[in-house]
């Protein structure tokens, strides 16, 4: 075998060196002539000696002289003392001292002889040790003489209860109705509360805290048969943490016999004996599933609503660059012959594509105005159904269940029927293989306890219900089902918008959607939508209202625009209409020629301008220096057609728009 070299030597004694320096407890060891042979940070650190006194063979006495010279013994003669200690530690003797620090730590020092003579002393910080101690023996005085004076007054009245039996019978009674009343609230307050002892066996939990671990009595079980193998893995280290004397909250969750997933916040307490043993822990748990559900609510709402503000901005860019596509491929169309009409026709399509996507962007957002009448239900997924048997496979199969009684919603039919289409496009993309498409619709009442839940108004709700037996969704997809773009098919098979935007609608028409899916087990959607009022209906039904006669062609248009291309676009549209045209970049520049100009007749505005006049407050401006002339608001904004009504009702005209559009909204504000 290989001698150790003097380099091994070093590494031994460095890592030697660094083990000691770990220990939370100081160490010195001393040889025969009392010479310093080790010693590590603690010990410095402990007592405060500076880090160049320690060193091999220091002297035992530097150390003892150190303390002396800095009054750590107290008064005295230093070398008096100096000589005492030096001389009590040649004895080498076992020794145990407790001494308490001019800044107040208690220390505890132990120290053990060594062979050929020599010791190892051992140094403990046990200031916290000590106070806690006091506080216990305080505390137990004070248990102590409350239980004398409660002994003393159960003396007392049990010297009157001898003299009459029969009240101490209605006392025994009384008590035992407390117990069962204490029994009854401990059963029936909304928290799980028991207690395990030191073993982990289980010595009380409340009716609560076993139907929340599906056991009829707990008492008597472990921990892990209590909570089940799968849980205790989880919980075990906080278990272990509260036994070793530290009150510890933890939340975890479990699986219910259902499937469902229950989400519980605990705090283990432990309980302490007279000396400071851990007897045991109370254990007082709270199902947090609500709370939970209620926390990604929000969190899910949160995150839409910003997303839905994101949507609205991008919308309106949109909408101003399609004004001017299609306003440029509708005057071209008029203008060319049918050679150019095969090319024209499919551009303007694809830009009225675009129209509608921007609109089920602002459906997202809750931006886009939806057109809510009474809508049949039955008669429109009629209707949807035929469409989808000449559009989906022959290996799925449709069916349709709804009431034989007649089902009016109000909402925007087209937005329905687009939401239910795209329900029914994913159903087809979850049964690759062939399945079974169920539609299903009936009316179903709201109470109290249920709108509270589902954030909705009581009341009677119509339930559409889109079932598929495809591939189905776990947890991981159904927290994203809704979010814009997320998408679980292949790139280029879907936008990511089609949730989104059924949400966007449901939240919109004032209901709420529903999810229930399963890996393998197939997915249902439910759209709660609310029922159309009775005079609603009626006033469906009425008369159509007769359209506003047309006064004002051939007149003079003032278009307040500040996009430059927005604004060339309109003008050769109100040009094609026979009207003139003056042209104003911002509000000032309109206002002022509001002010001047008498031959204007109606005003053509943007509503979001730049400046501090938009298109509201030019508005406003034109009904108090022109009372009666015409104003037509148009904006890529649908948020500010929700505004209009702080104008008195002025119509707004949504961007894009074709010349018809801009003429049909030019009669409604026609004098």
């Amino acid at each position: 075998m290989q001698e150790p070299t003097l380099l091994d030597e070093h590494r031994r004694l460095e890592m030697l060196q660094a083990g000691l320096d770990l220990l939370n407890q100081g160490i010195t060891v001393f040889d025969a002539d009392l010479h310093m042979v080790a010693w590590n940070s603690t010990f410095l650190r402990l007592l405060e000696f500076p880090s160049e006194l320690a060193s091999i063979g220091a002297d035992f006495e530097s150390f003892i002289r150190y303390n002396a010279e800095r009054g750590e013994y107290g008064p005295g003669d230093p070398d008096q003392q100096v000589a005492e200690r030096v001389l009590a530690a040649r004895g080498f003797q076992p020794h145990y001292t407790e001494r308490t620090r001019p800044d107040g730590r208690m220390l505890a020092v132990r120290g053990e002889p060594l062979p050929y003579k020599g010791f190892v002393t051992l140094y403990t910080d046990i200031t916290a040790q000590r106070r806690y101690e006091k506080l216990i023996r305080r505390q137990n005085a004070d248990l102590e003489e409350r239980v004398r004076e409660r002994t003393a007054e159960l003396q007392s009245a049990n010297t009157r209860l001898t003299d009459a039996n029969e009240a101490n019978e209605q006392i025994a009674a009384a008590l035992a109705r407390s117990e069962e009343r204490m029994r009854l609230i401990s059963n029936n307050v909304p928290a799980m509360i028991g207690y395990f002892d030191r073993n982990e066996i289980f010595r009380y939990g409340n009716r609560g805290y076993e139907l929340w671990c599906g056991h009829d009595v707990i008492a008597g079980m472990t921990t892990a048969e209590v909570v089940g193998h799968q849980v205790y893995s989880i919980v075990r280290g906080h278990v272990q943490t509260a036994l070793g004397g530290r009150q510890v909250t933890y939340e975890y969750h479990k699986e219910r016999p259902n499937g469902e997933i229950a989400y519980a916040r605990s705090t283990l307490v432990p309980e302490f004996s007279a000396d400071g043993e851990v007897l045991g822990c109370f254990v007082l748990s709270i199902d947090i599933t609500e709370q939970r559900r209620t926390q990604a609510a929000l969190a899910q709402a949160q995150k839409m609503e910003a997303i839905g503000q994101l949507s609205g901005g991008i919308a309106h860019d949109f909408n101003n660059i399609l004004t001017v596509v299609i306003g440029n491929l509708s005057v071209l169309q008029s203008r060319t012959g049918p050679e150019a009409q095969e090319f024209l026709a499919p551009a303007l399509a694809a830009a009225r594509r675009g129209v509608e996507m921007i609109r089920r962007l602002l459906t997202f957002s809750r931006q886009q105005p939806l057109l809510p009448r009474p809508v049949d239900v039955g008669a429109l997924i009629g209707e949807l159904t035929r469409l989808l048997r000449r559009s989906l496979p022959e290996n799925i199969e449709i069916c349709v269940t709804t009431d034989s009684a007649p089902l009016y919603a109000m909402t925007d039919p087209n937005q329905l029927e687009s939401a239910l289409l795209n329900l029914a496009l994913n159903a087809r993309d979850a049964m690759p293989g062939g399945g079974r498409l169920q539609i299903t619709a009936g009316s179903r009442p709201i109470d109290a306890d249920e709108a509270a839940k589902r954030e909705l108004t009581p009341g009677d709700y119509l339930n559409i219900s889109v079932r598929d037996n495809g591939t189905g969704m776990d947890e991981a997809t159904l927290a994203r089902v809704f979010e814009p773009f997320f998408t679980t098919k292949a790139f280029g098979s879907g936008s990511g918008l089609g949730m989104p935007m059924v949400y966007g609608f449901v939240k919109q028409s004032g209901g709420t959607i529903l999810l229930d899916s399963r890996p393998g087990a197939g997915t249902t959607v439910t759209l709660l939508l609310p029922v159309a009022a009775r005079d609603a209906l009626q006033l469906e039904a009425g008369p159509a209202q007769p359209a506003p006669a047309p006064g004002l062609a051939g007149k003079l248009v003032l278009l307040v625009e500040d996009n430059a291309e927005v604004r060339r676009i309109a003008r050769l549209l109100l040009t094609e209409l026979g009207h003139p045209v003056l042209e104003a970049e911002n509000g000032e520049e309109a206002a002022a020629m509001i002010d001047d100009i008498e031959d204007i007749a109606v005003v053509l505005t943007d509503v979001v301008m730049p400046g501090g006049l938009d298109g509201i407050a030019l508005a406003r401006h034109a009904a108090s220096a022109r009372p009666g002339l015409p104003v037509l608001l148009m904006s890529g904004y649908a948020e500010s057609a929700v505004r209009a009504g702080d104008t008195g009702g002025i119509p707004l005209l949504p961007k894009p728009f074709t010349r018809d559009e801009l003429a049909a909204a030019l009669a409604k504000v026609a004098p």
